[in-house]
């Protein structure tokens, strides 16, 4: 057998002011033209990976295509999104016939022209190599399902957490089924069912936890092949943005609806749809204040860059400045100028910096304050969950009357403390805020149980009652019904 596999992944956030351009794919480490697979693990080719392990492993030949990934932001170019899939494209044609293939692809990318451009690669695909060839797909949870996708692959399968922390286990799960489908062992049948919420659901905390668990549970069932809960990625102002379920069946039409609604509607009956709630952060403030002595992690949600945010917001560091918290640590920040004049100045360096806000409205003002330079690195750089490696760039970490802030040069969020402790920050016993969302917690929940999700404005924020949605999405997801913010 011939096996067919590629990585094309994005994540848009519509309202973002960061247009995503080729460069933004091509400079990135993780891109590889033809041999993703090879490299070391990072956050694009861990499913390359693996189906490569999986595939020679029962002595099938391995055709592989581009390995591309992009940071969230915003709109990809037309001739971006063009080009990239026209290497896939190509590279397949080029392959001659194959007998499965399997994508990896995010679901929620946006391209000029393109709103569901996972969709049209799937399509593209589909009609290269005919009905008869098995086409599976990995998708981020955070995707836009759509009818397109749905009608071109035989498996669509998404994670089940978030964090992300099962990529790997999940590509494993793909290739199985691709392989049942391909030989004949099954016949899949997919159901959806529109849940017409738009939320955020962390999945290590009850009630959403529990759910996670009856997924499992349901796919033991006879009959079942898959269960996906697709939370959606709320800032896009697309057709099929909010949360859906997805269901895979061994040729029951009718298992596959039932089991699809019972899961939607689990779903709907959730106590919040933001999972663990948001505290405002003058109430974070407050009682950050009353404890002073606490550990207390503060998630600038709205800032994440993981959800398309530029991450060089001030927002939560004027009002930490404004209050005189102390023994604070913030990150990551970007700012490469800030960045490259700590360098020039040096170590225990004292200089004025113009600190962040520069990317639009959405990212505040920026600050001016005067800063003392306490360390600096070359290269920062994060581990992930599956061992993957995010570089940061160059580093420098500063104080800031009371307040320690750690700058990068490269747009990332901040999701383990390796990014404040190979700076030389000390965590514990003070209150520290990322630029995250959801990823971060994993690691960072080792600190204390005090972990609190600040919504404050900015390109990625909670607060889905203002998003610019047209008014066909907004009554379809009943924004602002529901809102607990």
């Amino acid at each position: 057998m011939k096996l067919f596999i590629a990585t094309l992944l994005t994540e848009t956030n519509t309202f973002s002011p960061i247009p995503t351009g080729l460069s933004s794919f091509t400079d990135n480490p993780t891109w590889s033209r033809r041999d993703g697979s090879r490299a070391a693990p990072n956050l694009a080719n861990i499913p390359l990976i693996r189906w490569r392990r999986q595939a020679e492993s029962r002595g099938m030949e391995v055709v592989e295509s581009l390995c591309a990934f992009a940071p969230p932001a915003g709109t990809t170019t037309r001739a971006t999104y063009e080009t990239l899939r026209g290497f896939i494209l190509d590279d397949l044609r080029a392959a001659g016939p194959v007998d499965m293939v399997l994508l990896f692809l995010h679901g929620a990318m946006v391209a000029e022209g393109y709103e569901d451009c996972e969709g049209d690669i799937l399509a593209h695909v589909r009609q290269i190599v005919g009905p008869g060839v098995t086409l599976g797909c990995e998708l981020d949870l955070h995707a836009h399902f759509t009818p397109t996708m749905m009608e071109n692959a035989d498996i669509l399968v998404s994670y089940k957490e978030y964090p992300h922390t099962d990529v790997d286990a999940m590509a494993s799960e793909v290739f199985d089924l691709s392989l049942r489908v391909a030989q004949g062992q099954v016949r899949p049948c997919r159901a959806v069912f529109d849940c017409g919420l738009l939320g955020v659901w962390r999945t290590p905390v009850e009630p959403v936890r529990g759910l996670v668990q009856a997924m499992r549970t349901i796919e033991r069932q006879a009959g079942i092949l898959s269960v996906s809960f697709i939370h959606g990625f709320p800032w896009a102002d697309v057709e099929h943005v909010g949360a859906q379920v997805l269901v895979i069946t061994d040729g029951d039409a009718v298992l596959a609806q039932m089991t699809a609604q019972d899961v939607g509607e689990r779903i709907r009956a959730l106590e919040s749809p933001e999972g663990a709630g948001y505290t405002r952060l003058a109430d974070a403030l407050a009682l950050r204040a009353r404890t002073p002595e606490r550990t207390m992690v503060l998630a600038d949600v709205s800032d994440n860059a993981g959800g398309g945010a530029p991450s060089d917001s001030t927002y939560i560091l004027e009002h930490l400045l404004k209050a005189g918290v102390q023994n604070a640590v913030l990150g990551c920040v970007w700012d490469p100028v800030a960045v490259d004049m700590c360098f020039l100045a040096g170590v225990g360096a004292t200089l004025p910096l113009r600190l962040g806000g520069k990317s639009g409205v959405c990212s505040h003002v920026p600050l001016d304050v005067t800063a003392r330079v306490l360390s600096l690195s070359p290269e920062l750089v994060q581990h992930g969950y599956s061992g993957d490696r995010t570089v940061m760039g160059r580093a420098a970490r500063i104080a800031v009357d009371g307040v320690e802030v750690v700058l990068v040069s490269v747009r990332r969020q901040t999701y383990t403390r390796q990014a404040f402790l190979d700076m030389g920050c000390k965590l514990e016993g003070c209150l520290v805020v990322v630029k995250s969302a959801q990823h971060f917690y994993k690691d960072f929940s080792v600190l204390t149980n005090t972990i609190l999700y600040v919504p404050v404005p900015g390109a990625a924020s909670p607060d889905f009652a203002k998003l610019a949605l047209s008014t066909s999405r907004r009554d379809r997801l009943g924004i602002p019904a529901g809102q607990r913010l």
